[in-house]
């Protein structure tokens, strides 16, 4: 049986596994599902439409689910929040459900989500991202696999954040931020994360190389978006590192509104 402080509220039509831990003062409403291993420490609330997969840690004043900070949201839709496993929330995260009808905001497993940081309705965090304290991924963005917020970083609604992206503190993005790059300051690229890039386990020095010069006809060719592109195409034998950075600016040259956005500029770094 779960073991369930007695100053906890369980709706009786939520689920959980055996083995979850609930704490003082949490409050879970009906049609939650909290799969095994999971703890709830004090007064964390999880609304109705979450589902959180096995081995998560939720810590104090956590809100999970809540409606969506969108005045268009009707309260009568069923719109839903999907968790994975293996994560860590500490004090204050907050994350909304989805807005549209039938759809859901989506994390990923192994992601570690720092005090007060949040992700709003129909966002996508992906596994391994780690959010530092005060960020914020505003809704429909993605974040890509393995990326870091820094703290108090915001990222703007339906914009794209690359996997084992880098951003430095206080910056904000409201364009599209490729793969493995350091971000700074508003709408800013510094360069690759060479660091992340030689500690990923799945990329090796040939991938490191080949990211290096992706990235080079992007930002230091002087061509355009397309034609960048297409030299890139023109890499035949780029391994799957390279070839995800190369898709994920074939998916900004041909975004549609509202993901029609611009990718971020090149600085100098300071």
């Amino acid at each position: 049986m779960p073991k369930i402080h007695p100053t906890a509220t369980v709706d009786a039509d939520a689920r959980l596994a055996d083995d979850t831990e609930v704490g003082p003062g949490c409050v879970i409403e009906p049609g939650v599902v909290i799969g095994p291993g999971c703890r709830l420490r004090e007064h964390v609330v999880v609304r109705r439409g979450t589902t959180l997969g096995s081995g998560n840690i939720v810590d104090a004043f956590c809100v999970f689910g809540g409606e969506p900070q969108d005045l268009k949201f009707d309260p009568a839709d069923e719109t839903y929040l999907i968790i994975g496993d293996d994560n860590v929330f500490r004090e204050g995260v907050t994350i909304s459900r989805a807005t549209t009808p039938g759809n859901a905001t989506r994390i990923g497993s192994r992601t570690y989500w720092m005090v007060g940081s949040h992700a709003g309705h129909d966002a996508t965090v992906h596994d391994e991202c780690i959010l530092i304290n005060g960020s914020a991924v505003g809704g429909h963005a993605t974040v890509g696999r393995a990326a870091i917020l820094s703290g108090n970083v915001l990222i703007h609604q339906y914009t794209w954040i690359g996997e084992r992206v880098m951003t430095q503190g206080i910056s904000g993005y409201s364009a599209h931020l490729p793969p493995f790059t350091m971000g700074a300051a508003i709408n800013g690229v510094v360069g690759l994360n060479t660091v992340g890039l030689r500690r990923a386990p799945d990329v090796t020095a040939e991938d490191r190389k080949q990211v290096k010069e992706a990235y080079r006809l992007l930002y230091r060719s002087g061509l355009s978006l397309e034609a960048a592109l297409a030299e890139m195409d023109a890499r035949e034998d780029w391994g799957a590192p390279a070839g995800r950075f190369r898709e994920f600016i074939r998916a900004v040259v041909t975004a549609e509104p509202p993901y029609k956005r611009p990718l971020a500029n090149p600085r100098r770094r300071s």
